[in-house]
This record gives C-alpha cells, sequence and structure tokens, in this order.
C-alpha cells in the first residue's frame, strides 16, 4: 500500500505540475481576453437571468436554476471546507490568492464550458438531453476527434468514483466519526442508502432535491462564517494582506505550520481551487446540457455563476475563518483545521457548523457526480450502462467511507488533472466559435 502511495504521490506531482496549472490558468486567461472579460462584465446580468422567468416551451429536462443547482451540488462539497483547509496547511495562506485567481479566469472556462454544452448537446434513446465535454468535442470538432471525446468519458467516468464519491463519502465518515464517535462503516451504509433513494430516480429527482438543499445549506454555512469573520472584523484586513503577500513570497514557518515556498502556494492553491469549483474540468457542462433553455450564451452566464458562488463566496468563507482565529498556524490539515478555526470563532457551535456542513455538501456532491460519472458512461456505453452504473456507484460508497484518506485524495488529484487535458484542449480549438455565439448574442 505504501508504494501504491508513493507512486499516487510522483504522479499528482507530474500531473499537478507546471504544465498543467499553466494549462489550465493559460485556457482560462485566453478565454476571458478573447471575451473581453463579458464574464466579469456581466456577472450582475446573470444573476438576474438565473432568477427570472423561463419560458416551458424551450427545450430541456430541468429547469435553468436546476441545472445551476446540479453542477453547484457537485462543487459545493469537501472542496469548500477540507479542501480549503489543506490548501493553506500545505501552501500557506498564500494559496487563498491563487484560489482566487483561479476561480476569476475559471469564470470564463465555466462559460465557455456550458455554451458548447448546450449548442453540441444530443437527445438520447430515452429522450433524455444530454451533453458536455464529449459531445462537444464529437460533434464540433468531427470524426477525427472522437477519439478524445473517448478519452473524456472513460476519464470522467472513472474520476467521478474518486472527487464525487470516495473522497465525499471518506470526509463524511471521517468528520462524523470525530464528531460523533458514530463507526465509519455504519456512516457509509447510512450514506448509501439515502443516496440510493435520490440517485435511483434520476437527474429529475437529483434536481429537485439539489435545488432544495444547497441554497438552504450554503446560507447557513455562509451566515456561520459572517458570524466568526464579523466579531473578529479587527484581524480581517492583516489576514487579507497576510494572504495576498504569502502569494508571492516564502510563508515562514510559524507554530505547527512547516513553511511554504511561493511555488507551493501556487500548486496547492490552484489544484484545491480546480478541485473545489471544477473550471476546466468539464464536469459542469454535463448538467447545464440538461438545461430547459434555447440559449447556449444565457445558459452559459448562468453557469459561470457556479465559481463565482462556489469559490469567491463560500471558499473565501471558509480561508477567512482559518486565517483570521489563527488556526491555520496550528499544524492540522483538512476538515479537522477546519473544525478547529470555526470552534476557536464559535466555542460550543462551530464545530457543529462545519460537520453539518460537510455532510450536506457531501452528499450532494455524491448525487451531482453520480450523474456525470452515469453520463460518461452513456456515451460510451448506451442507455443500457445506467442501472448498472448505478448499482456499482452505490457499492462504491462504503469502500470510500471505511478507505484510506490519503490515497483516495490523490486518486482523486489524479483522475481530475487527467479529466481536464481533453477538455481545455477542445475549449481551446472551439474558441472561435465561442467568441462568434458571444458576439451575435450581444448584437442582438
Amino acid at each position: 500500500m505504501k508504494k501504491v502511495e508513493e507512486l499516487l504521490t510522483l504522479l499528482s506531482s507530474v500531473v499537478w505540475g507546471p504544465v498543467m496549472l499553466a494549462f489550465l490558468l493559460g485556457v482560462g486567461i485566453f478565454l476571458m481576453l478573447g471575451l473581453r472579460a463579458f464574464p466579469w462584465r456581466y456577472t450582475t446580468k446573470a444573476f438576474a437571468l438565473l432568477l427570472g422567468d423561463r419560458k416551458d416551451s424551450q427545450k430541456g429536462d430541468i429547469s435553468p436554476f436546476q441545472a445551476l443547482m446540479t453542477s453547484l451540488s457537485a462543487t459545493i462539497g469537501t472542496g469548500n471546507i477540507a479542501g480549503v483547509a489543506t490548501a493553506i496547511a500545505l501552501g500557506g495562506p498564500g494559496a487563498v490568492f491563487w484560489m482566487w485567481m483561479t476561480a476569476l479566469f475559471g469564470m470564463a472556462t465555466k462559460y465557455a464550458e456550458a455554451v458548447l454544452a448546450v449548442k453540441y448537446r444530443e437527445v438520447d434513446e430515452d429522450g433524455r438531453y444530454v451533453g458536455g465535454p464529449m459531445y462537444y468535442i464529437k460533434n464540433g470538432l468531427g470524426d477525427n476527434w472522437n477519439w478524445l471525446a473517448i478519452v473524456f468519458a472513460m476519464l470522467g467516468a472513472l474520476a467521478a468514483f474518486g472527487i464525487g464519491n470516495m473522497v465525499q463519502a471518506n470526509s463524511v465518515a471521517d468528520a462524523v466519526e470525530a464528531m460523533f464517535h458514530v463507526p465509519v462503516w455504519q456512516t457509509g451504509v447510512v450514506l448509501t442508502i439515502v443516496t440510493a433513494a435520490v440517485i435511483l430516480g434520476g437527474l429529475g429527482r437529483i434536481a429537485v432535491v439539489a435545488s432544495k438543499l444547497v441554497p438552504t445549506m450554503a446560507v447557513l454555512y455562509i451566515v456561520g462564517a459572517l458570524f466568526v469573520i464579523v466579531t473578529h472584523i479587527e484581524q480581517v484586513p492583516e489576514a487579507l494582506m497576510l494572504i495576498v503577500s504569502s502569494a508571492f513570497s516564502e510563508t515562514a514557518a510559524v507554530g505547527g505550520f512547516a513553511g511554504a515556498a511561493v511555488w507551493a502556494a501556487i500548486r496547492f492553491g490552484v489544484a484545491r481551487g480546480v478541485f473545489s469549483n471544477e473550471a476546466g474540468l468539464g464536469s459542469a457542462p454535463i448538467a447545464h446540457a440538461a438545461a430547459k433553455t434555447n440559449s447556449p450564451v444565457q445558459q452559459g452566464m448562468i453557469a459561470m455563476l457556479g465559481t463565482f458562488i462556489d469559490t469567491l463566496i463560500v471558499c473565501t468563507m471558509t480561508a477567512l475563518v482559518i486565517v483570521i482565529t489563527g488556526a491555520w498556524s496550528s499544524g492540522e490539515t483538512g476538515a479537522a483545521l477546519s473544525t478547529m478555526a470555526f470552534n476557536i470563532g464559535m466555542p460550543g457551535w462551530g464545530g457543529y457548523i462545519v460537520v453539518f456542513g460537510l455532510v450536506v455538501f457531501a452528499f450532494t456532491t455524491i448525487l451531482g457526480w453520480s450523474y456525470y460519472g452515469e453520463r460518461c458512461a452513456e456515451f460510451l456505453f448506451g442507455v443500457k450502462v445506467i442501472w448498472p452504473y448505478r448499482i456499482l456507484w452505490l457499492c462504491a460508497i462504503p469502500v470510500g467511507a471505511m478507505g484510506k484518506l490519503g490515497i483516495i485524495w490523490l486518486m482523486a488529484d489524479v483522475m481530475n488533472g487527467l479529466m481536464a487535458i481533453p477538455n481545455l484542449i477542445a475549449l481551446a480549438l472551439l474558441s472561435p466559435v465561442i467568441f462568434k455565439m458571444t458576439r451575435e448574442y450581444l448584437k442582438n
């Protein structure tokens, strides 16, 4: 097992090396420049679109709001609590700055993904709207690129079990055991039963549950974090200065924190940022492809809000609590670090907010990613694979709950990086289509 962990560590360092980080940020910057900062300029308009009335006659399976909530259900998860804490523990406070950069330019990436997903989506044998990178590679780039669509679908179907299933189950089981002393196997069984009650009902049921749970839990978590921030308001300016300065200079060893170089801040900030908001992975457009809309650009605008909400709001709340309470230098990591920070800021209640948030966020992530993996598998094998994939998905939950956290996180990191490559290639090659559609939308 130790050799496996060493191999995965090596693979993770290669996959998330300078080339991948430059590719991820580079594509985001390229798209943002090509769009002339359209995602930043039209953020307010996007919120208006999200909350506005939509016609029932528009094609699709779920409402644009439900599509966003389904994609957010998959992104707002352990990355927002444990992932942010891990980035700070390994890269120092400066990692938060690089998470922000990933999100700001990731808005363009997420917008582009959803635009292409709606434009090139299909209707499957069961009458469902299906789309995502595998479909816009196949239909947008032509037959010569079909191999790349297959590669993405294979990686997506497999990656779902890491980032969207076992990592989430493991984090939930670990947090519940630490707080309530419940054996991990019991948490795994309960989580499997509750998940089965939702995903066996298909996308419609997932969307309904996500549209209720995600906004409610996100608001409760943000309110809890804001309470800590407001009660420590005098530390906020210093915390922000520390985050920015640490992004460009080495973070010295403090307390239990061993110190971190600038490269560590960049690497872990970008990696955990992508893990959290998934901009560039190609996962979110799979949900947005099912939205009831006749406008790819409008759905792209709604999609980019996912990155804004996930990282610039929820992750920032977690990061500020960790930094202003001083917990970042304790030597703790992951969910334990977030729990410590909230307990310092809100004695007696803080830990419960983290655990409850972690459980709900991770549960909704399992729901959202079950749909992503299912659509990837369907692209490869047709609709006949849907039920076997759902059963296999449910079987993986208790395995993840009882597994070793380090190896599962490393597997998720590796799969994330590999999954992004075909999608980023497609976004770069299809960028003229994205730019043209955006110009036409603005003209009309």
